[in-house]
């Protein structure tokens, strides 16, 4: 029974923490809530974009990543794991190069790994919502994490015909969610 009450005391003062954490730094919970809102809502408007410059800067962070990978390969071929090094680096650069030549083919494959993202996000803003349970606004968390795992399994069930728009949408409609979530939080903590 001690062991319970040590953890119900630590989720107590990490949620005290949490608490003055919010209130100290409730602006800039603000501002990240209505970037997130423009951002999700441009995502919105236009998914497709949104869609094609999320594998097109993937792409390009990959591709760049393998070259640096592959040139401390070469420089330093004697290190152990060189050909592990030499491999992963080789892997970004074709990976890379595939999301920028061939952006739809890309956005299918990232369209599925969109769904394990969602899916595992909103396991994480659930979780994190129950640990701020009894903090106002919770809930905003608690939803924003179950719409991410509506958006996975929709992702899943639909994933052919609709990876090269879907994408984008769900990311907007997502961060459009987090950052009312913010919003909400900040405002309801600038107030205290």
């Amino acid at each position: 029974m001690s062991e319970i009450n040590d953890i119900n005391t630590e989720i107590k003062h990490m949620q005290q923490h949490l608490q003055n954490y919010l209130q100290s730094h409730w602006q800039l919970f603000l501002a990240e809530g209505i970037l997130f809102v423009l951002l999700g809502l441009s995502a919105i408007v236009v998914p497709q974009l949104f869609t094609v410059a999320t594998v097109l800067f993937l792409g390009w962070i990959l591709l760049f990543g393998g070259i640096i990978h592959l040139s401390r390969a070469f420089m330093i071929s004697d290190m152990p794991g060189f050909g592990w090094w030499l491999f992963m680096g080789a892997l970004q650069v074709g990976i890379g190069y595939l999301f920028i030549t061939k952006p739809i083919a890309g956005a299918l494959t990232l369209t599925m790994l969109m769904t394990v993202f969602f899916a595992l996000e909103g396991v994480a803003k659930i979780s994190l919502a129950l640990m701020m349970r009894p903090l106002p606004n919770w809930g905003f968390i608690l939803f924003s994490g179950i719409t991410a795992l509506v958006f996975a399994l929709i992702i899943w069930l639909s994933w052919s015909e609709t990876a090269h728009w879907l994408l984008g949408l769900f990311l907007g409609i997502n961060m459009v969610f987090l950052g009312w979530s913010l919003i909400k939080i900040s405002l309801h903590h600038k107030t205290q």
